[in-house]
């Protein structure tokens, strides 16, 4: 979520027991970049090997405290706990084998989640994943990035990948070693359509992935017939014949939903009404449009169906 002035950021660490959630705490209350004095709250959710030193900690302005039970994450409790402490940001430790949802539910509007990241014992996760799937699931859907600890070369990292991405395509992996050494995940994951043939009718759990393809590279598109269900923006300031059409997309959390859409032209773009739901077919093509800075792409309408909602009226990249 980017950051917003009005909220107290919540940085959240996430994962199973062991995975390496308290160190990482730990490197980063005492990484200078994120020590500038500003009067943190540390809420711990589980109690693993690793500790944080409270003393040290309260030099630095940064107040623990425990939560032994889900029952206690409310709003109210929340909140009394931030305005008890004064806190200016809150890191949390979630215990991993509680509901993200108990959580996301009790923040307070006072709060938001800037960063959700999620750890992992490399050597563990398969069996977790195969024990305890939904708990998995449950962790890497809305986490920004996942971080193997203990990794090495003798664990299968395309096991690990699909894994991660089966149930987030837009999640980053990185990978520790136990020596330190950091990989990042550099593994290219194929399109869910083929972007070769001539004509491709997007489903719609895609249009998230293909909106962020064709934006990143729109010339690969040119040509080509895109089919795809969407919600249509009007606006009297747009050029003659022209409309855009997309869908609210998230990429991690409720409060970064945004429109993603693309520029539209038809001639019969004057029957169409904002926040209608459309089936359109055209061809893409790549050239300027007042709806863009510059060059970008371009549908060129042939067919325009009027159709109802999606099941999920919000894409995302899982």
């Amino acid at each position: 979520m980017p950051a917003n002035e009005n909220f107290i950021p919540v940085y959240l660490f996430t994962g199973f027991l062991d995975a390496g959630k308290t160190q990482f705490m730990r490197q980063t209350l005492n990484d200078p970049r994120f020590d500038t004095g500003e009067r943190t709250l540390v809420i711990l959710c589980e109690e693993g090997e690793e500790e944080l030193d409270e003393q040290a900690m309260a030099a630095k302005s940064v107040k623990i405290v425990t939560i032994d039970d889900p029952s206690e994450l409310t709003e109210d409790n929340l909140l009394a706990l931030v305005k008890k402490n004064d806190a200016k940001r809150v890191l949390i430790e979630y215990n991993g084998m509680w509901q993200l949802t108990d959580l996301f539910n009790a923040i307070p509007d006072e709060l938001g989640i800037y960063q959700e990241m999620c750890f992992a014992d490399a050597t563990t996760f398969l069996s977790y994943n195969q024990n305890m799937r939904s708990l998995v699931v449950d962790k890497l859907k809305t986490a920004e990035l996942i971080v193997f600890n203990r990794y090495s070369d003798s664990i299968d990292m395309q096991e690990l990948h699909k894994i991660c991405r089966g149930v987030s395509r837009g999640i980053n992996i990185a990978y520790e070693y136990t020596d330190g050494r950091v990989k990042y995940d550099d593994i290219v994951d194929p399109l869910p359509f083929d972007v070769n043939a001539p004509s491709i009718k997007l489903e719609d759990r895609d249009y998230a992935l293909w909106y962020r393809d064709v934006m990143e590279e729109p010339t690969k598109y040119s040509g080509k017939e895109m089919t795809f269900r969407g919600l249509v923006a009007t606006d009297p300031k747009f050029p003659a014949n022209c409309f855009a059409v997309g869908r609210h997309v998230m990429t991690c959390c409720v409060e970064d939903i945004q429109y993603m859409a693309v520029a539209a032209e038809w001639e019969g773009s004057k029957e169409l009404k904002s926040r209608e739901w459309v089936n359109v077919t055209g061809k893409v093509s790549f050239e300027r449009n007042r709806l863009y800075r510059g060059k970008g792409p371009v549908l060129k309408i042939t067919k325009v169906e009027k159709t109802d909602p999606p099941a999920q009226e919000v894409a995302t990249f899982y």
